[in-house]
C-alpha cells in the first residue's frame, strides 16, 4: 500500500514538474494592442521567458527590419531579425538587439511555422484575424518590459491566452561611479595643503 501511494505521490510531482517547466509569465491583460518605444540610446537585451503550450507549435519571434537593416516593416519577412524560438530556445536565452535611438518604435512578429500565420505587436488590425496578438507589460520589472504573444488565428478573440510565447525586454544601462583622474587627486592634494596654510596663519595671528 506504501508502495503505491509513493508511486502516486511521484506521479503527481511528476506531472507538476511538467507543468511548472513550460510555466511562463504572461503580461497582464489590459496591454493588449500596446506600442514598444525605445527609451534610451542604450543596447537593449531580449530575454527569451518561455511559453506554456509545450511543443503543440513552434513560434518564431523577429524583430521586424528593413532592407536597410533598421527598425521598421517594409513587408518583406526575410529582412527581419531572429530573436527566439519557442521550442529550441532556452528560458533565460538572452540576445543583444543593440541600441536604437530614443523614441524608436520596436515592431516584433510572430511566425507560426505551423500554420504559417504570422501575428503582430500592436494594433489587431495589422493581424489577418483582426485580433489582438500581443501583450506588453511596460513595467514588468525594473527598465524591463515583458511582451507575450497568442499564437492562434481566432476571429472570435475567445481563445486569446497570450502563452504561446514570452520575452522580456531589458536596457543594459549601468550607473558607475565616477574614478578620479591621477590629476583630479593632486589638485585635491594641493587644495586640502592650501587650506591647512591658511588655517596654521590664522591660529598664529
Amino acid at each position: 500500500m506504501t508502495k503505491k501511494i509513493n508511486l502516486l505521490i511521484a506521479g503527481v510531482l511528476s506531472s507538476i514538474a511538467s507543468v511548472s517547466a513550460y510555466a511562463a509569465p504572461v503580461a497582464t491583460p489590459g496591454t493588449e494592442g500596446l506600442p514598444i518605444f525605445a527609451s534610451a540610446t542604450d543596447p537593449l537585451v531580449a530575454t527569451y521567458q518561455g511559453n506554456s503550450e509545450g511543443t503543440v507549435y513552434s513560434n518564431d519571434i523577429y524583430l521586424m527590419l528593413n532592407s536597410s537593416g533598421q527598425v521598421g516593416n517594409d513587408g518583406n519577412p526575410s529582412n527581419d531579425l531572429l530573436v527566439f524560438n519557442s521550442n529550441s530556445s532556452s528560458v533565460g536565452e538572452t540576445k543583444n538587439l543593440g541600441p536604437f535611438a530614443s523614441g524608436t518604435e520596436l515592431m516584433f512578429r510572430l511566425h507560426v511555422t505551423n500554420t504559417g500565420h504570422d501575428f503582430f505587436t500592436g494594433p489587431a488590425s495589422t493581424n489577418p484575424d483582426g485580433q489582438f496578438h500581443a501583450r506588453v507589460e511596460q513595467n514588468w520589472l525594473p527598465n524591463t518590459a515583458l511582451i507575450s504573444f497568442e499564437d492562434l488565428h481566432d476571429t472570435t478573440g475567445n481563445s486569446s491566452m497570450f502563452n504561446d510565447l514570452s520575452f522580456s525586454l531589458t536596457s543594459t544601462a549601468t550607473v558607475a561611479a565616477a574614478v578620479p583622474e591621477p590629476e583630479a587627486y593632486a589638485m585635491m592634494l594641493a587644495g586640502l595643503g592650501l587650506v591647512s596654510v591658511v588655517i596654521r596663519r590664522r591660529k598664529k595671528g
